[in-house]
């Protein structure tokens, strides 16, 4: 399967976080006796927007979502698949609260790492800050393509996107089981939970996708990628 189109509404992270690699085994050392790992079930809340943020959260195993909260509803900023940082916002000095809340997908594996730990090993390893300078011009760019994606493109166009994103970036084949709500597609994508039901009926009426409960196939991903691009 090809790269995704920049222009794309999906959350998901390309590549896992390699920053670890940069450093030196004291500093692993170091980053081992100040953490601490913890286990999420499905549906546990990872962190809580405006809460005091005292570790960044390095996801080991599972699925998880980043979001703001508003009275009635969500809006989804990223999906964080295994191999990626929650909380690097937080490590701005004089800011040590959580700027967005994140909910496990599924049962999911984090390291909690002290945060003052962190920020000491930022400003020593400039291998290791330059790392985290790329994460965070990724979630920039990232956020730049899904906030045009979602002001410009049709339901159609966004439908498209997410699909995309689903089978490249995290399960990673043409086939595979959506364990997501109608309603969490709906946060995905921006829509109603209604409009998620029609545009699912309607790429399979189409043919560019085979949907069986929730198990979905990309029949056509030619128009798929088409729809994607001209939204």
């Amino acid at each position: 399967m090809n790269n995704i189109t920049p222009l794309n509404s999906c959350t998901v992270s390309q590549a896992k976080c390699l920053c670890f690699d940069h450093l030196t085994p004291e500093e692993v050392e170091l980053i081992d006796k100040n953490s601490v790992e913890v286990k999420f079930k499905k549906g546990e809340t990872i962190c809580k927007h405006g809460t005091i943020a005292p570790h960044i959260i390095y996801l080991k195993e599972g699925l998880a979502k980043i979001y703001l909260e508003g009275l009635n509803d969500s809006l989804i900023l990223k999906i964080i698949p295994s191999g990626n940082l929650i909380g690097l916002t937080s490590i701005l000095d004089g800011n040590n609260t959580f700027h967005y809340s994140s909910h496990a997908y599924e049962d999911s594996v984090a390291s909690l790492i002290n945060l003052k730990i962190f920020r000491q090993i930022i400003s020593q390893n400039a291998k290791f800050a330059a790392s985290i300078i790329d994460i965070l011009c990724e979630n920039s760019l990232q956020t730049f393509g899904r906030f045009f994606c979602l002001t410009h493109k049709q339901l159609y166009g966004r439908m498209a996107d997410i699909l995309l994103c689903l089978a490249e970036r995290i399960f990673k084949k043409e086939e595979f089981e959506l364990n997501l709500s109608r309603k969490e597609l709906a946060e995905l994508t921006g829509m109603s939970t209604e409009s998620v039901i029609r545009m699912l009926k309607k790429f399979k009426d189409d043919g560019i996708i085979e949907l069986t409960g929730k198990r979905i196939k990309i029949a056509n991903y030619d128009l798929l990628r088409k729809i994607s691009e001209y939204g």
